[in-house]
């Protein structure tokens, strides 16, 4: 399955990306599930970041790689691949794509996920965007002119 969420900030590429920190990684953080962040090291290849994922009744471990950056004047992107996933969720690679605009920039959040169950891809599929959408006006706040 593929979710692809795009929002428009006012700061330009080198500030959004300077901001792609572990402070704003907490800050996107939904309310559910309850998210603890165990390990972050940044954003660059080789990097880890593992989370605890407490759904009340029981808790799942997400554990991500960063395989791949790219850094250049117009974008920056960088793709991370979970190492570790919940039981729920057979593969998952998100792309963080910052694209330089005239006036601001555009983050991008481009994932492709896939559950052990075809049925399982449809019924998370709503969850999974929603859990995207919420970053949007996170991303509006912390990155505006």
């Amino acid at each position: 399955m593929k979710i692809k969420i795009s929002t428009k900030v006012g700061q330009d590429l080198t500030n959004v990306k300077d901001g792609f920190n572990e402070r704003l990684f907490i800050n996107l953080s939904p309310p559910f599930p309850k998210v603890e962040l165990n390990r972050y090291d940044g954003c660059e290849p080789g990097h880890i970041v593992a989370l605890s994922l407490n759904f009340g009744i029981f808790k799942q471990e997400w554990v991500s790689e960063i395989v791949e950056q790219t850094d250049s004047e117009e974008l920056f992107e960088f793709i991370d691949v979970g190492r570790t996933l919940p039981s729920f969720i057979k593969k998952w690679k998100h792309r963080h794509t910052i694209k330089a605009m005239k006036s601001g920039s555009m983050i991008i959040d481009d994932i492709e996920y896939s559950t052990p169950f075809a049925f399982l891809n449809y019924i998370l599929y709503p969850l999974i965007y929603l859990q995207f959408l919420y970053r949007k006006p996170i991303y509006k706040k912390r990155f505006r002119n």
